[in-house]
């Protein structure tokens, strides 16, 4: 089998519009386009040039993406803190950024969420035992990024 060939550009003003359309298709953090721009071949020097670029013409934005990224996962995906926070760090977003970006979700739409979790998870469940219902309920909600005690205390409210 062929492996598909990596662009190899060595122009710094080609790389710079090929790096704005990058960014511009959708929001983008810096170690993404960093990546990207190593990955076509270019030197360390023209890829910091064409990051400072990117961010000088709006097209880079760390906060931005951030902000993004948390309301796309928490309304899309229906991940918890814990889990975009761990997604944030892999993409190499500064601890400021990341609580700052956290704190756009809404505490009651937060509980919603892991409600609304629980409620399609529960169905699924083919365990009579309570408590290992329970229990099985909360590792899910756990594994989907949610804090162990805003959990519990909505399974006690909730007869799931």
């Amino acid at each position: 089998m062929d492996s598909p060939k990596t662009i190899k550009i060595t122009d710094e003003k080609v790389a710079l519009t090929k790096a704005e359309h990058f960014c511009a298709y959708q929001e983008r953090a810096q170690q993404e386009v960093r990546d990207k721009l190593y990955d076509w071949g270019l030197w360390p020097d023209a890829v910091e040039n064409i990051i400072v670029n990117l961010i000088g013409g709006n097209f880079l934005n760390e906060e931005r993406f951030a902000k993004a990224y948390v309301q796309g996962k928490f309304k899309q995906k229906g991940w918890g803190r814990i889990k975009i926070k761990q997604g944030l760090k892999l993409k190499k977003i500064p601890d400021g950024l990341l609580k700052k970006a956290l704190a756009t979700i809404d505490t009651d739409d937060y509980t919603a969420m892991i409600a609304k979790v629980l409620q399609k998870k529960a169905p699924f469940l083919k365990e009579k035992d309570p408590y290992k219902r329970r229990y099985k309920l909360q590792q899910y909600a756990m594994s989907r990024g949610f804090e162990g005690d805003l959990i519990s205390d909505i399974l006690k409210d909730a007869s799931l």
